[in-house]
């Protein structure tokens, strides 16, 4: 029979997605990472066997040799991803990307627009052109994964018109931007795959993309990111493949963090110890991470937002960084709501266990 395991945030992202689907990789060696929502901003880190690496245009399984898919609801951005492949060949990660036909492209184009938009920058962009790209691509001006693979003279003609859609008359500015995306397009060998070749698998981990209280269409206004961050599109793969045995791991620092703009509850200074991997720090976009005293009532609410769409026959919930921060929480009030209760000690997933609450 076909399982799957499902990791979703249950906050504003930087929860431990990346270290909890390394921690399912080590337990299901043959299985495949699909990613279901966002991009090429996820920063998604697993350290293994002293080897570190931030997951973006990868799947959190690649350091371990498993292989990615990326779904139709995700972005790509060729210069991104050839960069980051090259990083994990260094580290001997598996390389094997699988993108479906209809995964967005980002451009240069597009991560201009994003840096340039006051709006944007407002907003909390990350200024990778994730939400441009998504806004571009519900117009005439798509770019798809199955375009990659057409002629170049028509690939050209694309980018003329993403240029024109942007109102960059003068391209000279970007063009070392856009002769490298052209560069690196050629470099990679596409591996353009729908649904029907993920058939061949039968175990799958559904590695989600920031978090519940960042969704498009349930997280807190109007500082929500470009996608659906809660299970539904997972969910949908999975009626798709015909996958039954559906479990979901629901995820949470032991304390709340955001990195951007937007309401934030509890939010407070917090000293941390043994946070010397921390992957989201202050840049120009986001500024710093935000810290604050995590509210269970808040992670319950995501939980319960998230099981409109899901129909997992068991749910657990991993709360991570325990060695950094001990803060007063009574951890038993989750109980009841969740099928077990892990705990992470470490920045690495050989530390995960149930807790005994």
């Amino acid at each position: 029979m076909k399982s799957a395991k499902i990791v979703i945030g249950l906050g504003f992202g930087d929860e431990g997605k990346g270290i909890t689907t390394d921690f399912l990789c080590s337990q299901y060696p043959e299985a495949i990472v699909v990613r279901f929502s966002g991009g090429h901003q996820a920063a998604h880190t697993v350290l293994l066997n002293g080897k570190k690496h931030i997951h973006a245009s990868f799947c959190s399984g690649a350091l371990r040799g498993i292989p990615s898919y990326f779904s139709e609801h995700c972005i790509i951005h060729p210069s991104f991803l050839y960069n980051e492949k090259k990083e994990l060949e260094k580290k001997n990660g598996n390389t094997e990307l699988f993108i479906h036909p209809l995964t967005k492209v980002a451009t240069p184009f597009d991560v201009w627009h994003n840096r340039k938009d006051n709006k944007n920058l407002e907003h909390g962009s990350c200024g990778k052109g994730i939400g441009a790209t998504m806004k571009r691509n519900e117009g005439v001006y798509k770019l798809y994964a199955i375009d990659l693979l057409a002629p170049e003279a028509i690939r050209i003609e694309k980018l003329k018109g993403i240029a024109n859609y942007y109102g960059v008359s003068n391209t000279d500015e970007l063009r070392n931007e856009v002769d490298y995306f052209l560069e690196c397009i050629d470099k990679l060998n596409w591996k353009i795959r729908d649904y029907s070749f993920l058939k061949t698998y039968e175990t799958f981990i559904f590695e989600g993309s920031q978090g519940v209280l960042l969704d498009m269409d349930h997280g807190i206004f109007p500082n929500v990111t470009y996608a659906n961050t809660t299970s539904k599109h997972a969910i949908e793969i999975c009626k798709e493949l015909d996958i039954e045995d559906v479990e979901t791991f629901y995820v949470s620092r032991s304390y709340a963090t955001r990195h951007g703009s937007g309401w934030m509850l509890n939010e407070s200074e917090i000293k941390l110890k043994n946070n010397e991997e921390e992957t989201c720090v202050y840049n120009e976009f986001q500024k710093g991470l935000r810290f604050g005293k995590l509210d269970l009532d808040l992670l319950l609410h995501a939980k319960e937002t998230d099981q409109i769409y899901n129909i997992s026959k068991k749910s657990h919930i991993v709360i991570t960084c325990l060695d950094q921060f001990e803060p007063a929480v009574d951890w038993r009030k989750l109980k009841n709501n969740f099928d077990s209760i892990y705990g992470s000690y470490s920045p690495e997933s050989n530390t995960f266990k149930v807790l005994n609450i």
